[in-house]
């Protein structure tokens, strides 16, 4: 498969190009107010009603950025697996359009044991794909590396990435959703604590306190080596936006930048 269509257009965003960039640069407009340089993101994937002006507060800040490669990284929901696994694709596409595979980077990376290569576990994965016409919007050309995490520990994604995440055009993004079906007010004081943790850069999460945990875990490891500090930008759960009181999921977005 050289293209990999898009699987959640319709259902997590709109299948509309025009609506959909609508409400994009709608949420997107907000000017940069961040000065330093931005190194990662940590940014939810759930439907956009429901988390998409959260990951927004984080993604605004890209805008006028020199960004040429994004490492997109994202918990796999359908399938288990041991390592991270890669497509095997050249482009992912959107309602907005493709975007081009660094195949460069997985060409390297399959050498690695931690490596699968496998459409099958891409092609129907939101976690990713929803940060897509994100990065369309607020970057320009820009290549993406697709790592979808399953059996591995948090300090081999860190390993695995450290090498390809080193120039300042280069963007890492973490895909994650917090705490999951709790009532309102429990999942406020799980998340806050959960957010606690990622500002103490303590590489501890587990998956009940985050989804993409592996990730957010690897991104703290490196992060906190290489000094870069955390600017938390909007932090509400699904019973803030579209949902009930309930049974809610939380939803948190960071900048990681380096120290001016």
């Amino acid at each position: 498969m050289t293209t990999r269509p898009p699987a959640m257009a319709g259902r997590f965003y709109e299948k509309s190009a025009s609506l959909l960039q609508q409400q994009l640069n709608d949420w997107c407009s907000p000017p940069v107010t961040h000065r330093g340089v931005i190194r990662a993101l940590i940014v939810p994937h759930a439907g956009y009603i429901y988390s998409g002006e959260v990951a927004a507060k984080a993604y605004c800040q890209l805008q006028a950025k020199n960004i040429k490669k994004v490492i997109l990284i994202g918990p796999s929901h359908r399938y288990a697996f041991h390592g991270c696994a890669v497509p095997n694709s050249r482009y992912f596409s959107t309602p907005l359009g493709n975007v081009s595979i660094d195949t460069q980077s997985i060409d390297n990376l399959i050498k690695i044991d931690d490596i699968k290569v496998s459409d099958q576990v891409h092609a129907q994965e939101h976690c990713l794909e929803v940060q897509l016409p994100f990065l369309q919007t607020c970057l320009h050309h820009f290549t993406v590396l697709p790592l979808l995490t399953s059996d591995i520990s948090s300090i081999n994604v860190a390993r695995i990435i450290n090498d390809l995440w080193q120039q300042e055009d280069t963007l890492l993004v973490i895909s994650s959703d917090l705490s999951h079906f709790h009532p309102y007010v429990d999942a406020q004081c799980i998340d806050q604590n959960t957010c606690s943790t990622i500002e103490r850069f303590e590489p501890s999460l587990t998956a009940e306190q985050a989804c993409g945990s592996t990730g957010i875990n690897a991104l703290l490891l490196l992060a906190k080596k290489r000094g870069y500090q955390l600017t938390r930008m909007e932090l509400k759960n699904s019973g803030d936006t579209a949902g009930d009181k309930e049974r809610v999921v939380g939803y948190v977005s960071y900048l990681i930048s380096e120290i001016q």
